[in-house]
């Protein structure tokens, strides 16, 4: 993860996170580490609530670049992404259309299809289908099947559903976050998830809980829940993991730090779930707990997604240009 980013200047950075998603306070929590971890590392930190304070040009006029910890409707779909654009902010992770196309699942997982990334398959229902048109939808992908909303985050309003009797109840739990809904194979086997730093994979972790699947509990409230760097599983495996996981974030074109679900099968087939453009940075994130298996402290992460998205910035624009005003700094040219 080489840069050319001088590493002693420091930046003042404005961390947005909060927001008035269904995530809203675990966006807060990881805008709260990041802006300590920054903090620590010598830059000037604001911490920018959209939901208090609508994102102006004034607020960003002394910004040098933004780094967005905005979980959820507003923040990993692309919207603020394209109002950041418009004002010309540089900011961390990937673009707007990017995450646009992950926050959808269903979009995600058509662009996978089609970009033969191994994902389990689905159907899209909506909250005006009737009972049997859902019966016969959910009948076609087969029991048990996952359902989700279409858009969110978290595993809010996921359900694994073994029979027919129990899918009007997943239904109504799913659409309180969503008014679409995908019923999804359900792949037997266990949980993973891959860590990424623009292309390069940080170590994969597998999750175990005792809960029926890493649910928003088993994520954030269960002390059972365990994640594993060492692995009972062959190389190949693991290995098929790695490959699936780094494919499925180039067919969504991500950038910046990623966090990318699979589940592999009791045959050994790694399976994509969702690729997640703003992945958590609490305490319990799986991305941190990778990057300090790493050698990484959260600190030196984030500062490496600053850099990565000051860099490119500075190669698509030689002179920046915006409402705030970016301090002249430009990557050190590589030394033979």
């Amino acid at each position: 993860m080489r840069t050319d980013f001088p590493k002693s200047q420091t930046f003042r950075i404005a961390v947005l996170c909060g927001g008035d998603s269904d995530e809203r306070e675990i966006s807060r929590e990881s805008g709260r580490c990041v802006a300590e971890a920054l903090t620590e590392r010598g830059h000037e930190i604001t911490l920018v609530d959209p939901a208090v304070t609508p994102p102006e040009a004034a607020l960003f006029r002394d910004v040098d670049v933004a780094f967005l910890a905005l979980h959820g409707r507003n923040g990993e779909d692309g919207t603020i992404q394209g109002v950041l654009d418009r004002m010309g902010v540089v900011f961390t992770g990937s673009g707007a259309e990017a995450s646009r196309l992950a926050f959808s699942k269903s979009a995600s997982k058509e662009r996978f299809f089609q970009c033969s990334v191994p994902t389990p398959p689905y159907v899209l229902v909506h909250e005006s289908d009737g009972a049997r048109r859902c019966c016969e939808l959910a009948d076609r992908v087969g029991f048990p099947l996952v359902v989700k909303p279409d858009s969110q985050g978290s595993s809010l309003g996921v359900s694994i559903v073994h029979s027919a009797e129990t899918l009007p109840a997943a239904l109504r739990h799913c659409f309180r976050y969503d008014s679409f809904a995908l019923f999804e194979r359900a792949i037997e086997g266990t949980e993973w998830t891959l860590p990424l730093f623009d292309d390069d994979p940080l170590p994969l972790i597998q999750i175990a809980t005792p809960r029926e699947f890493f649910d928003f509990t088993a994520k954030y409230e269960d002390p059972a829940t365990q994640y594993r760097f060492e692995f009972a599983e062959s190389r190949a495996a693991v290995s098929s993991l790695v490959d699936a996981g780094c494919r499925a974030a180039r067919a969504i074109g991500t950038k910046g730090l990623v966090r990318v679900d699979l589940r592999l099968d009791g045959e050994g087939r790694a399976w994509v779930l969702e690729v997640n453009t703003i992945p958590g940075l609490t305490e319990h994130s799986l991305l941190p707990k990778a990057a300090r298996h790493a050698g990484l402290s959260l600190g030196e992460l984030c500062e490496r997604s600053l850099e990565r998205a000051l860099i490119a910035a500075s190669r698509r624009r030689p002179i920046l240009q915006g409402p705030h005003r970016l301090r002249a700094w430009r990557a050190e040219p590589k030394r033979a």
